[in-house]
């Protein structure tokens, strides 16, 4: 049977106008998001020419463009290489390399390019996003050039024969695809309702085929895109008409929805397909297979069995890389020809927390100074995870005991800033450790850590260890000669830290400090640049001044008392008697009417020293001749007294030499000669200058030896009398004011019948502080009164005939 082919052509448009509607609102909303999202947006068609203009982002932004550079202006794209540029001359925002869109976004609807705007200076960071619009340059792809059908010529009319579609890689208007088949008598293209899920093409059969009229039949299908201009694909089909068999397998279902989680071992099943066949013998046996048009990637991760027609997992099903897989699956009778039935499977691929949060940190601003302020920005964190809904959120935590802080500024991105106060000098080094926690369950995170160095301020004083040193220097010291070393310390670090070392000048008496001692500016050391007079200088008090070299420096003072320790370095010296002490060997008239114990004269010294080197005592050297002397001399009074009675056969004149000594290592020495004349009762000695004139007078008259002695008695009695009115006037008189450095008094010598005390000398310059009334010391050195028998052989005891000013304690 033969027929006239009819020429007809068929159209078929995937532009559902419910569909177009809602893709147009969402593009509204998009376009509005701006204002809400804090962000800045662009856009820019994707294979726009290097150089194209995006936008004026520094402009935008707030920025001013003088800024740009010292602020270090930098752009960051995660994972889309240098797509974009800025110029920092103008500021403008343009295109630098070639853009994709099908590379960067695939089929999904919404496309753009996440930039990080980053400036130092401080340090901020801007989001801005950059959509990419599509534009139609991909025309639809069929599976192949050329698809072969097979159908038999018993197949009733309106039998449908489904097609695999063409695909475009662009989105939107660009990728709606309306399909018109060649003129064809036999067949028509099939239009699906609008509320199958699953929208397939497929040729109807409109005419009864006659194998032996028409074996083969050739038809073209062409896919054509709503863009501007419209492209368009091809696809050859080539219509065998089959003899015999004539029932196809059927399934229970055209469509198999199937939810599967990922990660699911290899040979889980998925589902058992199950079709049938009308048909007896091997044209009802059937056998399943995937069809020839179905992805490379659903064949990779799934296998049917042919026979049995379940569907098992053989490879790695991740949520991540497909979120569905679509099956087509064929059954196939074994009948000449063999006839087939046709399904589809719909696996959807459920998530499971299987993704690790991921972590980077974008910038970082360290070292941190000790005095930032709180609200520091120091690092930006980005946080991301390939899982989705509550998997993939992320929330981030610091570790404890830390003074920072995180601070949510974008979707997923956090800063690191400074909560409180930093102080160097108590941690100089924070390990904070950043934890990014997901929201699954059982929930996963990750960690990282960053190294938050502080840099030091100057905000420490050096400290000694104690406000006030007290030094002990020998005099005679060698000129330049180390007598202490001053040690402060600052908590600081490096240049803050070094301290050096000055003397705080000021005067001493006439001089300047700076004349007696001096400082080592690095190592402390303390040097007496003369040497030192213990006679002249007893204390020496000054300040030494410690400052680092920070900015500004910092400094302290310490307070050095640097006491002069006496050296026995000043022989005894003789007071002679008389008026104005003149010289010559004193001489003394002596009657011979005296008995034994009588004080005939004394002998006096004092020593310039202190102390123990200011101790005197006094010893009668024996006569050259070897006769022994009837005088004897108190050991520590220096008083000569007679050891017995005179006669007439002690020599008329007696020539005594006194050895004086002090108590110094080694001890110094000196000579004094006493003479004596002896004299008979009726040539009595003159009053002494410690007799009164009238009883000198009373003296001359009498001529008894009881009268003698009688008057001798009370002429000691006076004397003690008045040394001891001498001693209290001297004990409740005040000392007379002076400078703390001017010249000294002379020497004050007391006496008494039980011993003597000297006033040591005065120094030229007593004590030099700098502050507070001058310092003197007044010895006495008194030996015991013994009961009987000679007074030389007693132990001397010491004690204060005056106060001691107070001194600085150590």
């Amino acid at each position: 049977m033969r027929t006239k082919h009819c020429g007809l052509e068929m159209e078929f448009s995937w532009a559902i106008g419910q569909e177009y509607r809602s893709l147009l609102l969402s593009l509204l909303f998009l376009s509005t998001w701006k204002a809400g999202s804090g962000q800045v947006r662009y856009s820019v068609p994707e294979e726009a020419k290097h150089g194209t203009f995006v936008g004026r982002i520094a402009q935008d932004l707030g920025l001013e463009l003088a800024e740009l550079v010292p602020r270090l202006f930098r752009v960051a794209s995660k994972g889309r290489g240098d797509l974009l540029e800025v110029n920092l001359q103008n500021g403008i925002l343009f295109v630098n390399s070639r853009i994709d869109r099908e590379e960067l976004c695939g089929r999904s609807a919404e496309c753009s390019i996440h930039l990080e705007v980053i400036v130092d200076r401080p340090l901020q960071v801007f989001h801005v996003e950059v959509e990419v619009k599509d534009i139609n340059d991909n025309p639809p792809v069929f599976p192949g050039t050329q698809k072969n059908l097979f159908m038999a010529e018993s197949r009733p009319l309106d039998s449908r024969f489904p097609l695999e579609g063409a695909s475009d890689a662009d989105i939107g208007a660009n990728a709606l695809l309306t399909y018109t088949l060649s003129p064809s008598e036999y067949f028509s293209l099939e239009k699906p309702s609008y509320e199958e899920r699953v929208k397939r093409l497929g040729l109807v059969l409109r005419k009864p085929l006659d194998r032996e009229e028409a074996p083969e039949i050739f038809l073209v299908l062409t896919a054509s895109d709503g863009g501007k201009p419209e492209l368009t694909g091809t696809v050859q089909l080539l219509v065998k008409v089959l003899d015999a068999n004539d029932n196809a397998p059927v399934f229970d279902r055209t469509l198999y929805e199937v939810k599967l989680q990922e990660n699911v071992p290899n040979g889980t099943l998925v589902i058992k397909l199950n079709a049938s066949d009308l048909d007896e013998g091997l044209n009802g046996n059937i056998t399943y297979s995937f069809s020839t048009d179905i992805l490379p990637n659903v064949k990779s991760k799934f296998y049917i069995d042919p026979i049995t027609g379940e569907i098992m997992v053989k490879g790695y099903i991740d949520f991540e890389e497909s979120k569905s897989y679509e099956i087509l699956v064929e059954g196939i009778d074994k009948g000449q020809p063999p006839l087939s039935g046709h399904c589809t499977v719909m696996v959807e691929v459920g998530d499971t927390n299987d993704n690790v949060p991921v972590m980077e940190f974008k910038s970082l601003s360290l070292p941190i100074r000790e005095d930032a302020p709180v609200g520091t920005v120091i690092a930006l964190i980005s946080v991301s995870d390939l899982d989705s809904s509550v998997n993939g959120q992320v929330t981030c935590t610091l570790s404890p005991s830390v003074p920072f802080r995180l601070v949510s500024t974008f979707k997923n991105y956090y800063s690191l800033v400074l909560d409180s106060a930093l102080d160097r000098e108590s941690v100089a080094n924070y390990e904070v450790g950043v934890t990014a926690r997901d929201g699954g369950s059982p929930s996963l995170s990750a960690t990282a850590s960053v190294s938050v160095e502080v840099s030091d301020v100057n905000d420490n004083t050096p400290a000694f260890a104690q406000p006030e040193y007290t030094v002990l220097v020998k005099e005679n010291n060698p000129p330049g000669c180390h007598i202490f070393t001053v040690s402060a310390r600052d908590a600081d670090a490096q240049d803050n830290a070094l301290v050096s070392y000055s003397l705080v000048e000021r005067r001493v008496g006439e001089r300047a400090l700076s004349s007696y001692v001096s400082v080592h500016a690095e190592s402390g050391k303390v040097y007496a640049l003369q040497p030192l007079d213990h006679e002249e200088l007893e204390l020496l008090q000054f300040q030494v001044s410690a400052r680092d070299a920070g900015v500004p420096p910092l400094g302290s003072n310490v307070t050095l008392q640097v006491f002069v320790l006496d050296e026995n370095d000043n022989a005894p010296a003789l007071l002679l008697p008389g008026p104005g002490g003149g010289a010559g060997a004193p001489s003394q008239r002596v009657a011979r009417s005296m008995g034994a114990g009588h004080v005939v004269t004394k002998v006096r010294a004092v020593d310039a020293d202190s102390g123990y080197n200011a101790w005197l005592s006094y010893e009668l050297q024996p006569a050259a001749s070897g006769a022994h002397s009837p005088f004897r001399v108190g050991l520590y009074t220096g008083e000569i007294s007679t050891t017995r009675a005179l006669d007439e056969a002690d020599a008329p004149r007696q020539r005594l030499l006194v050895l004086v000594k002090d108590h110094g290592e080694p001890a110094l020495t000196a000579t004094a000669t006493v003479l004596l004349s002896l004299e008979d009762s009726g040539q009595a000695p003159k009053a002494s200058s410690r007799a009164s004139t009238g009883a000198a007078g009373a003296e001359a008259a009498l001529v008894d030896v009881n009268v003698y002695l009688i008057i001798a008695i009370c002429a000691v009695s006076s004397l003690l009398v008045l040394t001891l009115l001498l001693y209290t006037a001297l004990r409740c008189s005040a000392p007379p004011s002076e400078g703390a450095c001017g010249p000294g008094k002379p020497t004050l010598v007391c006496s008494s019948a039980v011993g003597s005390w000297s006033y040591s000398q005065q120094r030229r310059q007593r004590v030099c502080s700098g502050e507070g009334p001058p310092k003197a010391d007044l010895m006495a050195f008194s030996p015991s009164v013994p009961d009987s028998g000679d007074r030389e052989d007693q132990q001397p005891a010491t004690e204060d005939c005056l106060s001691k000013s107070p001194r600085a304690e150590q």
